[in-house]
């Protein structure tokens, strides 16, 4: 069994994904879809990038993150039924992600978190050294890492990542914290930038730094907040959990996986980081382990 693994090239997590895959899992994997016995469309947005009769040869496994209700439009529709005769079987990372898409295919649904690079993200001993490198002493920063602006015009929120309500939190956080200071990082945020300056809330902005720099930002952190309305992850909950970050988040993906129930925001907008409760729960997907659920539906695929 050869598997061959399509990722966006977007720079983007998935290509992330696709390369742990490969340099973990030689002995399956290649980059000949040619060879491949089943093709793994990691970002399957993207399946168009392969010919349809190469797909018909092939088993295929095809990755859903989420679907956002409101953008899942009649074409979008169309499209996915129309793709799903090329699929054997439906990865998910999350229960909502398989909820989204079970009335839509009759094929098999694997649902399983991607696994977490325990060598890429981890607890850095001196937190106080990281401050003073990113001019963060004496404040009380509140992390967010994750885009939040539509792409088609830059100003307008991307409302599935609750930006808006990131912003209302930290907004009414800044009555009980006077020195609060939010730390950003990623690519289109400038709704929160927006939303920051007006309000003048003090914000640092490191736009698309390396991922050795956001092990770092995440071990700056005295807070990271999840406001999304909708995600497959993100895998920022499973970073903080690697690298003992205080985190709290909407019930989204892979919140219930990880995070203890007093980490979930509730009605009134109330959560408490569980540092402990969420290392302990991401060890499972640590690798090489953490691959193995994966090997085994692709060879049980094949």
């Amino acid at each position: 069994m050869k598997v061959f693994t399509l990722a966006a090239n977007e720079n983007w997590i998935c290509d992330r994904f696709s390369r742990e895959w490969g340099d973990n899992n030689k002995d399956i994997s290649t980059n000949n879809i040619l060879e491949a016995d089943a093709v793994w469309l990691i970002a399957g947005w993207c399946w168009n990038h392969i010919s349809h009769n190469i797909l018909k040869e092939k088993k295929v496994v095809l990755t859903i993150h989420h679907i956002v209700p409101e953008k899942f439009t009649e074409d979008k529709i169309r499209e996915f039924l129309f793709r799903d005769q090329f699929v054997d079987m439906y990865h998910v990372p999350c229960r909502s992600a398989a909820v989204q898409i079970e009335n839509l295919t009759k094929k098999p649904i694997f649902q399983h978190p991607f696994w977490a690079n325990q060598d890429m993200w981890f607890e850095i001993s001196d937190k106080a050294k990281l401050r003073e490198k990113y001019d963060l002493s004496g404040k009380y920063v509140v992390g967010s890492f994750q885009r939040d602006t539509e792409g088609s015009d830059l100003i307008s929120p991307k409302l599935e990542k609750g930006p808006d309500l990131f912003c209302d939190l930290v907004e009414n956080m800044i009555k009980d914290k006077p020195n609060i200071h939010v730390l950003l990082a990623g690519w289109r945020r400038q709704y929160v930038i927006n939303r920051l300056s007006h309000n003048s809330i003090p914000y640092t902005y490191i736009e698309l730094p390396d991922l050795d720099i956001v092990n770092e930002l995440y071990n700056c952190l005295d807070l990271y907040v999840v406001a999304s309305r909708c995600e497959g992850g993100p895998q920022s909950i499973v970073e903080c959990a690697l690298t003992k970050t205080p985190i709290i988040s909407t019930n989204v993906g892979l919140a219930p996986l990880i995070l203890s129930e007093a980490s979930i925001f509730n009605k009134d907008w109330s959560a408490t980081p569980d540092i402990e409760f969420a290392n302990k729960q991401v060890q499972k997907l640590k690798i090489p382990g953490g691959f193995e659920p994966f090997r085994k539906m692709l060879l049980e695929l094949g």
